[in-house]
């Protein structure tokens, strides 16, 4: 599918699984961030929408004027971040690479890449919008032994 022309309904219709709407204050901003820190690609940026890949996984960022009839902008906190409690792996994102990146793309590192018990190696990064983003990679056997 080309992200770029897709119709709306043609968009709408192709979507399976598990879904992803993301809210955020500012959408053009919130797509830079992703990419530049995360290596997602952003398509049909505007301010009220994009649709984001992260390899063959496809999700949505909308502004707070596309819910203005949804019962969900209701519950949005007036001031801080609206997405606590919210965390989105991403496995196949180098954790040292993605906290480099972090700073200079707005992004708050709330946790350095930190070897875990579940074999992975995962660095936390709240974007602006207060979302926990987990970039993670698979522990070496040499760093797995070191634990």
């Amino acid at each position: 599918m080309y992200y770029e022309t897709v119709s709306a309904a043609d968009f709408g219709t192709s979507l399976r699984g598990l879904g992803l709407n993301i809210l955020v204050c500012d959408v053009i901003a919130q797509a830079e961030f992703l990419s530049a820190v995360f290596d997602m690609k952003a398509h049909r940026v505007s301010g009220d929408f994009a649709i984001m890949t992260y390899g063959d996984q496809v999700f949505q960022l909308h502004s707070d004027g596309t819910y203005h009839s949804h019962l969900l902008l209701s519950l949005l906190p007036e001031a801080g971040a609206r997405g606590g409690g919210a965390q989105f792996h991403l496995f196949a994102t180098d954790p040292d690479v993605a906290a480099s990146k972090a700073d200079a793309h707005g992004g708050h590192i709330l946790q350095e890449p930190t070897n875990k018990p579940h074999s992975l190696l995962e660095a936390c990064i709240l974007c602006a919008n207060g979302y926990a983003w987990v970039a993670s990679r698979a522990l070496t056997s040499e760093e797995r032994n070191a634990q």
